[in-house]
């Protein structure tokens, strides 16, 4: 990974003026840099977002409050016990030995849990992303969406001779000139399970100019293979050990069916041979690896709610970086905003389709767009 100009010279600078006694009490990093390593803790925050002054805020509805991890009776399930020994969040079963399981279609992977509602996972995945040093800007048990900040990989600075002496002292000058954030979407699957996908998100900062002085960040393709550490780390945080959670992955049964173009309509619609409630799913997965960013969704109308995101300005006004150098930007507005349809045509089939603000299929250009993009991603 590449590090900024601006960073690699501050942490020479600052490097020189520091005395050189602390050598001797640095320790090696060279376990800490192995390859399938995640270390987000040390990424600076933001402060924590407030109402503005003239606003009030919105009350909620008792039914979608989350119970504390900490209830028992009455609130957060006991863990059950597995033949295997584990104390496990999900129900097990002869299907599911370990409460359990992942599914996939393509490099597209989500969890899901047995005998278990969202709300009741809802405290445990809040936890989760904090443990792992992420703040939570999306936190929406209603609509069962939850994102995080942009947040840096500390373990993809490279660990070289010159960190490695007095990098301890001043590790917080180098960035590893990325960025990283990821939203959770769950879902309330059939039979009492709920299906947890974990999508990531990805910038760049690379260096411009004959002289290389100046940079600019770049939007950087997923990570499917950091997408399934974290599965396999939200795994283990429901009970699982880290060889149970590889295996599942290994193990992820595929769940997938072609969607088919249908313009019978005057626009173009989509046709998954499939029930609704594995459509409802897979569209949103198949949005979340878009630039189109699901803002709200309503599973009883069948319909999420989606804008293009720009990544580059949402890192402009994300954490700490936003609110150092854009905090005298001024607000930006939010892209238009479409409404994506999944409705059940019969017990095995769905159709998908961008409706306008009448209820009716959009037949405009940009729909359209949506509705080859998601035929891309469910192909």
């Amino acid at each position: 990974m590449k590090r900024s100009a601006f960073s690699l010279n501050a942490a020479r600078m600052a490097a020189l003026a520091l005395a050189l006694g602390s050598l001797a009490g640095c320790e090696s990093l060279n376990d800490w840099f192995a390859s399938d390593r995640v270390n987000y803790k040390d990424t600076p925050s933001a402060p924590a977002l407030n109402v503005p002054k003239d606003l009030s805020a919105a009350q909620q509805d008792q039914r979608y409050i989350a119970p504390p991890a900490s209830l028992a009776l009455g609130g957060a399930p006991q863990r059950a016990v597995t033949a295997a020994g584990n104390a496990t969040e999900g129900t097990p079963n002869a299907q599911d030995p370990l409460g359990m399981h992942v599914e996939r279609d393509g490099d597209r992977r989500w969890l899901v849990v047995d005998g278990r509602t969202p709300e009741q996972l809802w405290p445990q995945l809040q936890a989760f992303w904090q443990e792992n040093g992420f703040t939570l800007t999306t936190d929406a048990p209603a609509t069962g969406i939850m994102s995080t900040d942009w947040a840096e990989n500390r373990a993809n600075i490279p660990d070289d001779w010159f960190r490695r002496t007095i990098g301890r002292v001043i590790d917080f000058a180098y960035s590893s000139g990325t960025r990283d954030r990821f939203r959770t979407l769950v879902s309330r699957g059939p039979n009492g399970t709920t299906d947890i996908s974990i999508t990531h998100s990805a910038m760049e900062e690379v260096l411009t100019g004959q002289d290389k002085t100046s940079s600019r960040w770049v939007e950087r393709p997923r990570d499917p293979a950091l997408e399934a550490s974290f599965l396999s780390k939200l795994m283990q945080k429901f009970g699982l050990t880290d060889a149970q959670s590889k295996q599942l992955l290994t193990d992820a049964r595929t769940n997938t069916a072609p969607a088919q173009i249908d313009k019978s309509a005057g626009a173009a619609t989509l046709d998954l041979a499939e029930s609704f409630d594995r459509a409802w799913l897979r569209v949103g997965l198949a949005l979340d690896r878009t630039n189109f960013t699901v803002d709200n969704r309503d599973r009883a109308k069948g319909i999420y709610y989606v804008r293009y995101a720009d990544s580059m300005e949402e890192l402009k006004g994300d954490g700490l970086l936003g609110k150092l150098f854009y905090s005298g930007s001024k607000s930006r507005k939010p892209g238009q905003e479409f409404m994506v349809n999944v409705r059940a045509k019969g017990d095995a089939l769905t159709q998908v389709a961008v409706l306008d603000a009448n209820g009716q299929v959009d037949t405009s250009s940009e729909a359209q767009r949506i509705v080859s993009l998601l035929h891309a991603q469910l192909n």
